[in-house]
């Protein structure tokens, strides 16, 4: 779980620092910036912005009911955080296993990418995709009409 909050714990620590030599230096207007700046990086890159994640296996119970995707992804990164603002409002369709909290949702995505835990893989009918695009991601959270 800490290991999470250790990059976004950083930018906020790197950016007060940052502002307050601006506010040292008589700057108070631009080290504000600095550190909204900062602080909005860091809510970026926290687990915040993803919707709430849970075990693996209670995912792939709910996926077997509902036919909907697992979504395996890790706080920090790139791909995660594409994938999660592309799907927009729907991204709470999906599954969440964040892999840095539940092994389990790690040994699955090791299991899928050859021993790597690459993410995001999703996961639909029980067949991974490894960092899909985002629009085919789309697809498969909204039902055939």
């Amino acid at each position: 779980m800490m290991r999470a909050w250790i990059l976004p714990m950083l930018l906020v620590l790197c950016g007060s620092l940052a502002a307050t030599g601006l506010i040292l230096g008589g700057s108070p207007g631009p080290a504000a910036a600095l550190l909204l700046v900062f602080v909005l990086l860091a809510g970026v890159k926290s687990p915040l912005i993803f919707p709430k994640t849970i075990g693996a296996l209670e995912a792939q119970h709910r996926s077997t009911v509902d036919g909907r995707p697992v979504v395996y992804w890790r706080p920090g990164c790139t791909y995660c955080l594409r994938l999660r603002i592309r799907l927009g409002r729907n991204a709470h369709q999906a599954h969440w296993v964040n892999i840095w909290r539940d092994p389990a949702g790690a040994a699955a995505v090791r299991e899928a990418n050859d021993g790597n835990e690459t993410v995001p893989t999703v996961v639909v009918n029980g067949q991974p995709h490894t960092n899909p695009d985002p629009a085919w991601v789309r697809r498969q959270l909204s039902p055939p009409r």
